[in-house]
Parts: C-alpha cells; structure tokens; sequence
C-alpha cells in the first residue's frame, strides 16, 4: 500500500493553485505547506483528505529543472461525477486534456477515468471503480 507521492513541480504557487482547485471535487485540500528550511529540499505542500496528506509537490525551482520527468498519478473518486467534476474543475485551472472522463473498459468493465495534464506536464486522472 503506498502511503504518499512526492514529485518536483517548477512553480509551486501554480501548481498549488492548480492542484487546489483541481482535486477538490476528490475532496482533497492543501493540508500543510513547509519551507525548504524544514525540508531540505525545497517548499513543499501537501494535499489530501484530513488530518493526512498523501500527494507532496516540492518547488524546488531550477533545481526542479532536473528533476522535472514523466509521471502518472491516480486519485480515487467515490463516484463518477466526482471524475468528471475533477475534468471541469482541472481544464478550468489550467490543465490540459489528456483524456475525457468515460469508460475504460480494457483495463475492467466499470474503470471510469478522466485525465489532465498539469501545468510541468504530468498525467494526473480521478478514478472511480464503482458501477453506475
């Protein structure tokens, strides 16, 4: 079972807007934020369903540069207008199309998923597994 998802985004306050806004519909939030000082690596803020954060972006500037690189994360969603809200809700901070919320049925038969690429590129798509 994975606990939390870490990754590097180039501007943080973007993609603190970005992801605020976009997995909101999910019932995620930004639960906390700390500075590099604490860190290490750099800024950091943490989304999730309180108390527990589980996706981590770090802004870590030109350092991000490097480090910036192919990904995908899925987040659940309870039910399937939870997807397509999480669609609106993404495009309209911002992201990019990468697949319509509907049917996946080559991956199982109730696999109903949407897709976004964020502002450093990244696949990020809601999941519900549910039935209708």
């Amino acid at each position: 079972m994975i606990d939390h998802v870490t990754f590097f985004v180039r501007d943080l306050p973007r993609s603190r807007a970005f992801y605020g806004a976009a997995l909101a519909p999910l019932g995620y939030a930004p639960l906390y934020q700390f500075p590099g000082e604490t860190t290490g690596v750099g800024d950091v803020c943490g989304f999730g369903i309180a108390p527990k954060a589980d996706l981590w972006i770090v802004g870590a500037g030109s350092v991000a540069q490097d480090r910036v690189g192919p990904m995908h994360v899925a987040i659940t969603a309870t039910a399937r207008s939870a997807v397509d809200a999480f669609y609106r809700a993404a495009l309209a901070a911002g992201g990019r199309d990468n697949g319509p919320p509907g049917l996946r049925p080559h991956y199982h038969p109730t696999y109903y998923g949407a897709f976004v690429l964020d502002p450093d590129g990244y696949n990020i798509e809601a999941v519900c597994h549910a039935p209708a």
